[in-house]
């Protein structure tokens, strides 16, 4: 979770609900390059310091980190003052140019380029570590790649942990329960396994047709992927969107996850408990070239019994590998991904998953399964220049008492782009 700190994205969402923030541990975590071991400190100065020692101290590269702090503070700091894209009316406008600050508009420019565009322009798009580094992150945040991400975007995925990246207590079930149990203290109904089959529009009210029933309402605010909603909405919804669909159709990714309940043993000889892995530079990212690991706190019972911990390892991948194949070539498939995201795993862990108690392995195909997203997609659209900031996907579509929120919505991929399309979604019904 990130920017879930006092004065942060997620830090104001739990003021404005008048909820603590959840308990959790803050994350600094280990890059593992080809070369080098590069450490992601949350403290600014040992960052700054970590970053020159170990992927260049030259004029150039002081010039580029010195742009993406630049560029990372004025942006984080609009986000947290409810800048809202893409801009649709004078008060949009009149918040955009006051949360960015009239001294910076100049840093708008950088929407329309992207992270390689800005590494040519120090002349570092053949320094390997860096690029390879700088495209892992890119990957892991912004579901994009060097040369098609915003820089911006990309600039603020690179940054997270710098804004306060939390794993909560429990996980995010763990955040789940935290929060869920809140609402209802506050009066809320959440109501589960009830399947939305139609929204359809009954004079002044909208009618949600459900599988347990159905339900009235003044106003809607649908998180629902636009990508999978052919069959939900009605046509007046679907002509708004239609074209959002078709525009973002290719940008789809998928992900591969492996989970393991494993002795502590296994993982007590680091330091940190999480770490990213590029293998190769020269290989296509993905399929575990660049993974995550991420295991569960000591102290975490909510996530392992005592003398355990949970693990996983997560990569990206493209959904059309895991296309039209029969059930014993995906078996073999998604066993020989797991396996071998464990293997690379062993580099920063030569003992995991020897002796595990909890082995789970899931594929496009279990997204597809439980999140009912199309071809079993992660997250939201992969985020290029032509899907995002002022050509993305906007929460008031102009349908009355109608808005969408979400990460196919603006501003995309994360936790707190979801409460930013959340927070605007919010008002919108409220005002």
């Amino acid at each position: 979770m990130v920017d879930f700190v006092k004065n942060g994205v997620g830090g104001n969402f739990f003021k404005d609900i008048g909820l603590e923030l959840p308990k959790g541990e803050y994350i600094e975590y280990v890059a593992w390059l080809p070369d080098r071991q590069i450490i992601l400190y949350r403290d600014v100065e040992k960052w700054k310091k970590e970053r020159l020692e170990k992927l260049g101290s030259t004029n150039k590269h002081k010039a580029f980190w010195n742009l993406m702090d630049k560029v990372t503070n004025v942006f984080w700091n609009a986000s947290r003052n409810n800048l809202k894209l893409p801009i649709q009316s004078p008060r949009d406008l009149y918040t955009a140019l006051k949360s960015i600050g009239i001294q910076n508009l100049y840093l708008i420019k950088y929407l329309n380029v992207t992270m390689l565009d800005v590494l040519k322009k120090f002349d570092l798009e053949h320094d390997k570590p860096l690029a390879g580094f700088i495209s892992m992150l890119i990957e892991d945040t912004v579901h994009s790649t060097i040369d098609k991400a915003p820089f911006i975007n990309a600039a603020l995925g690179t940054t997270i942990r710098g804004a306060g990246l939390m794993r909560a207590e429990g996980g995010m079930k763990g955040f789940w329960t935290f929060v869920s149990s809140h609402y209802f203290e506050m009066g809320g109904t959440i109501k589960k396994g009830h399947k939305v089959l139609a929204l359809k529009q009954e004079k002044e009210n909208w009618l949600v047709e459900t599988s347990k029933g159905n339900f009235k309402s003044k106003k809607i605010i649908s998180s629902l992927p636009i990508d999978a909603t052919d069959n939900i909405f009605p046509t007046s919804i679907n002509t708004k969107i239609e074209k959002y669909r078709i525009k973002n159709e290719k940008d789809r990714g998928g992900a591969i996850v492996v989970f393991l309940g494993i002795p502590e043993s296994e993982v007590s000889d680091q330091l940190y408990c999480h770490h990213q892995i590029l293998k190769e530079y020269e290989k296509k990212l993905g399929n575990g070239n660049n993974m995550f690991i991420s295991i569960s706190a000591k102290d975490d019972i909510a996530s392992a019994p005592i003398g355990f911990r949970s693990v996983m390892l997560s990569t990206h991948c493209e959904l059309y590998e895991w296309q039209n194949v029969t059930e014993e070539e995906y078996q073999i498939k998604k066993k020989k991904i797991g396996d071998e995201l464990i293997k690379i795993a062993r580099r920063v862990y030569p003992k995991l998953g020897e002796n595990a108690v909890v082995y789970e392995i899931g594929t496009p195909m279990t997204y597809k399964k439980f999140t009912n997203r199309n071809y079993g997609s992660v997250g939201g659209f992969k985020q290029t220049l032509e899907n995002s900031n002022f050509n993305a996907i906007p929460q008031n579509i102009g349908i009355e008492n109608f808005w969408l929120t979400g990460d196919t919505t603006w501003p995309g991929l994360g936790t707190v782009a979801g409460l930013i399309s959340g927070r605007i979604a919010s008002e919108y019904a409220e005002r």
